[in-house]
């Protein structure tokens, strides 16, 4: 297989097309290639809201193959965390750019004026996007764009919104109508660019190069998707199937883990299906359809018995990050929250996390109420609605600061010790124990699906700090060679080395599960060598005290152990990555 690879450049309005054997054999795809692309096109030391900051989105070889391989990888300099950034997105954002001929989009430059870009086969268009600036919901933008480029079809539709225009480091990108790149704030990215959106359509098709053991391989992964415990509960519940069960062990953030228990009922994953599960979607080829959408009917103001429904997507992070984390516990209150997030196209986690930090920020003393202009009080709602349209607009110094995260703002304002972020990223939902902070410490992205170690601290009782960081980065690198797939970390489990070394062979390649593990080592070093060039160090200055002060499923966790497991990471792994 050639693997293609289009590189557009803002600046000029030009772009180039090169082929690439090297993508597959050696990088498998996915963030293995794109990784390798982002390396030889970025300086590490790029301003990351400056023109020379790059984008790659990439797909790999089983996407347009086989179900579950439907995940986007996009890579770029983080405007959050100053180094590197790593997001994914589902939908049918991978299926379209395989279809339009492509493993990888890598984007550099910038345009002078408001552009969104339209890639259709061989073709690259630079629309004018003036007339379409400063749409404050991302989900309007995404209709205007498929009226204008001719209805949603096979075309993908990638953009911004009002947030990434306003330069909020947390700020995503919407897929679709349900999917986005979350984290690390690629949204501002493009909005440093004057990048408004990215429209992908194509009809290319991949024939198997052995159509028969492709069918048989492709009916045994459906099977087991279909058939599997572990995907059943994505499609029942969803990841919000998690909260009564963390919140019973503990494991919930509860109002920036200042209390240890929460009452959560009414934010459940079972009281959300019972009462305004409106339907589930899929992403492109998946037969488990875990996307969960909750319609919300409202009534018109001074218009009695005339109602609205909006549809909102929910799932754990989005409960936890504007529910439990900020002391919300209405459902009606959190889904209004979750859709003002989503109609600016902010990262739900970091905006959960950064109004937290302010609510005891303000508590506290740290900031005034002219700074926060309203009273932020844990489980009102209606303040922190409004946060949330300052965050964008920022109307104030304060918000100002805010909207470039948690860890910014406190070392202006104090109160380091309580912003739960991780090298610069806020937490995830899990306080679950060691594994999954010193995880979230380490992990390339910061993110919880690095290397589940919120799984690790409830599957095994007492590992050392040394086993700890080993099983943490083995599960990592593992990762790796999914994330090359681009298969979704859901099905994992279906994805085991041993089927995916068969599935590679219909489509006319031979990796053995060595070969594969190998690759997998050596894309976590590659991408480790980066973040140390952009400037990242484990040490225990990226933890916040916090950790150290609150009880865990495991008890308070103890300093020592930290120390002893990132001094084993840094001699074992960092040091070697050079």
């Amino acid at each position: 297989m050639i693997s293609r690879v289009l590189t557009i450049d803002l600046s000029d309005y030009t772009y180039e097309i090169q082929e690439r054997e090297d993508l597959v054999e050696k990088w498998i795809g996915g963030v293995g290639a794109g990784i390798q692309i982002l390396k030889e096109r970025l300086n590490p030391s790029a301003d990351p809201l400056g023109q020379k900051n790059v984008i790659v989105f990439s797909t790999g070889p089983f996407t347009p193959a086989y179900p579950y391989a439907s995940k986007t990888v996009a890579l770029f300099k983080s405007p959050l965390t100053g180094e590197l950034g790593e997001t994914h997105a589902g939908g049918r954002t991978a299926m379209a750019i395989a279809s339009a001929g492509y493993m990888s989009v890598a984007i550099e430059g910038k345009s002078e004026k408001p552009v969104y870009i339209v890639i259709d086969g061989d073709r690259v268009h630079f629309r004018d996007g003036r007339s379409i600036v400063g749409i404050r919901d991302s989900l309007i933008l995404g209709r205007i764009l498929a009226e204008i480029e001719g209805g949603r079809g096979i075309r993908s539709i990638i953009r911004a919104g009002y947030a990434g225009e306003k330069l909020v480091r947390y700020a995503c990108l919407t897929t679709e109508t349900y999917r986005h790149f979350g984290r690390l704030g690629l949204g501002a990215v493009f909005g440093s660019k004057n990048l408004l959106a990215v429209v992908v359509i194509g009809n290319k098709t991949y024939p198997p190069a052995d159509q028969k053991l492709y069918r048989e391989i492709y009916s045994e992964i459906y099977r087991i998707g279909v058939e599997s415990e572990a995907m059943k509960k994505y499609h029942l519940l969803g990841t919000a199937e998690n909260v009564l069960p963390l919140n019973e062990l503990g494991g919930l953030p509860v109002k920036n883990l200042t209390e240890r228990r929460f009452d959560c009922e009414d934010i459940s994953g079972e009281k959300f299906a019972d009462e305004n599960l409106g339907r589930r979607i899929a992403c492109s080829h998946c037969p488990t359809a875990c996307i969960h959408i909750a319609a919300l009917r409202e009534e018109y103001e001074d218009e009695r018995y005339f109602f609205k429904t909006v549809m909102i997507g929910y799932d754990y992070e989005l409960i936890y990050a504007l529910g439990s984390m900020i002391g919300v516990k209405n459902r009606r209150d959190l889904l209004k929250l979750i859709h003002r997030v989503e109609s600016f196209g902010l990262d739900a986690i970091s905006t959960g996390v950064c109004l937290a930090w302010a609510t005891e920020a303000f508590k506290r003393g740290f900031v005034s109420r002219e700074d926060t202009i309203v009273d932020l009080e844990f489980g009102n709602s209606a303040p922190y609605l409004k946060a949330i349209n300052w965050i964008v607009e920022q109307p104030n110094e304060f918000y100002s600061d805010l909207a470039k995260g948690a860890r910014y703002a406190a070392e202006k304002y104090g109160g380091t010790e309580f912003a739960m972020t991780f090298a610069g990223n806020e937490m995830p939902g899990y306080n679950t124990g060691y594994a999954s902070y010193i995880g979230l410490t380490i992990g390339l992205r910061h993110s919880h699906l690095d290397n589940g170690g919120y799984s690790l601290d409830q599957k095994v009782s007492s590992l050392s700090p040394q086993e700890t960081v080993d099983r943490l980065v083995k599960e990592e690198m593992w990762r790796q060679v999914l994330s090359s797939l681009v298969v979704c970390f859901f099905a994992r489990n279906v994805f085991r080395p041993e089927l995916v070394s068969r599935a590679f062979l219909p489509i006319g390649f031979q990796f053995t599960e060595d070969e594969l593990e190998k690759i997998g080592e050596r894309i976590y070093m590659e991408k480790l060598k980066l973040k140390k060039a952009m400037g990242y160090e484990p040490d225990l200055s990226q933890i916040p005290e916090r950790v150290f002060e609150v009880e865990t499923p495991h008890g308070r966790l103890e300093r020592e152990f930290f120390e002893d497991a990132l001094n084993y990471y840094r001699r074992t792994y960092f040091l070697k990555a050079d």
